[in-house]
């Protein structure tokens, strides 16, 4: 977190004190659009936001798995074979990142038989409002505030307990940022403030396999 500029210190003596930065702070949007996000669509229990949070993040942080999402949200039930296709992608990847999007319950089959295609769950669906928070987020201004803060000098370990962010949770923001750099309709297609994608479907938070 130290290093992604999201906390600082005053010095780099031992023991020095952190806190976090202007650009750690001005995350506190981003991560209560995240948490209300999970508590709409994830039946996950009785969960601290902080954990709601990183559960979400970890549900989007792998390579690829925008693209996927960004493919179903263009198409409504699109098959394996387009989706590779669109994505660019090779079988086995695609495959991989799709069972892994249905037992994260963002994407499902409208049937049981091999070949069925492929739709976003509701909770996929308004996945819109995450990604526009954090691509507003990501914006030249947040750059501008990046770039104020004081410069990191090792790897932070501790957090401030009023923000639900931790080492983890630093990482695959960092990693859904850099998603929400490239311009698509996922993140661009949907009004403001509560973005949805298109294709109502029933959510489905339960573990799913299926290809």
């Amino acid at each position: 977190m130290h290093a992604d500029g999201l906390v600082t210190r005053d010095d780099d003596r031992r023991g020095a004190p952190y806190r976090l930065s202007v650009l750690g702070k001005s995350l506190a949007p981003v991560h209560r659009t995240v948490s209300d996000w999970s508590h709409a669509h994830l039946s996950l229990g009785t969960m601290a936001d902080a954990e709601r949070v990183e559960d979400a993040l970890r549900r989007l942080h792998l390579r690829h798995s925008t693209t996927v999402l960004q493919a179903l949200d263009a198409g409504g039930p699109v098959r394996f074979v387009r989706i590779a296709e669109e994505t660019g992608l090779d079988n086995g990847l695609a495959r991989h990142r799709l069972l892994r999007l249905q037992s994260d319950g963002l994407v499902t089959r409208i049937g049981p038989r091999h070949g069925d295609p492929y739709v976003l769950t509701d909770a996929g669906q308004t996945l819109g409002a995450v990604y526009a928070s954090v691509e507003h987020w990501s914006s030249p201004n947040a750059e501008r505030r990046a770039s104020s803060a004081p410069r990191p000098v090792v790897a932070a370990t501790r957090t401030h307990a009023g923000l639900p962010l931790s080492a983890g949770g630093a990482r695959t923001a960092a990693a859904l940022r850099r998603s929400a750099a490239a311009p698509n309709a996922l993140f661009s297609h949907a009004p403001q403030p509560q973005p949805r994608m298109p294709a109502a479907v029933t959510t489905q938070s339960a573990p799913g396999r299926g290809r």
